[in-house]
């Protein structure tokens, strides 16, 4: 159980974090700006749930407590050294998870004929803005994945790969399961 007594340590006064590890990383690193990006991916599902409901609202909680996961996950590298504790790591089954709730909400839409622009009711505009720090936060991934000394799971890369897919749909079904849907309609200003 986490137990948080004092909110300021001022630890980080000079510019640097304490990895889950205990080593410091300035505040500028790589990988604290991609732990930081997935934290708010979690804050925008956040605004969401605000007008979300019923199942919509049961799978964002389900997400944002795996982004917490997968926040510490990346907030603690391999190192090869021991720790006193078992680090959290997102596992298939919840890639897995996302893939059929894709499945199910994809299976309640009509195929689309246009790109959809992020807009319409609250929820899927959140939602799309959500996708948009999903694919920032699986770019950085893919950067500091590529980056000499440092690692990430593929099955974590999987994960929010998938997770931008299911808050797209995720988007349309909250758009009246895309009856809603506000499509791009190339060059109508011309």
């Amino acid at each position: 159980m986490v137990k948080l007594n004092k909110i300021y340590t001022r630890t980080g006064d000079a510019g640097e974090t304490g990895l889950g590890s205990g080593e410091r990383r300035l505040k500028s690193d790589l990988r604290v700006e991609t732990y930081g990006t997935i934290d708010e991916l979690n804050a925008v599902l956040g605004m969401v749930r605000l007008h979300a409901e019923g199942e919509l609202d049961a799978m964002l909680a389900r997400i944002q407590n795996e982004l917490f996961d997968l926040g510490a996950e990346l907030a603690t590298p391999e190192t090869g050294e021991p720790l006193p504790y078992e680090p959290l790591k997102i596992v298939a089954s919840q890639v897995d998870a996302l893939e059929r709730e894709i499945d199910a909400m994809n299976g309640r839409l009509a195929p689309l004929k246009s790109f959809v622009l992020p807009a319409g009711s609250p929820a899927a505009t959140h939602l799309h803005h959500a996708r948009t720090v999903a694919r920032r936060a699986e770019r950085l991934m893919v950067a500091l994945a590529k980056k000499d000394g440092e690692t990430v799971a593929e099955v974590a890369l999987r994960y929010v790969n998938r997770l931008s897919d299911h808050l797209f749909v995720a988007g349309r079904i909250a758009n009246d399961d895309g009856k809603a849907d506000v499509l791009w309609v190339p060059g109508a200003s011309r």
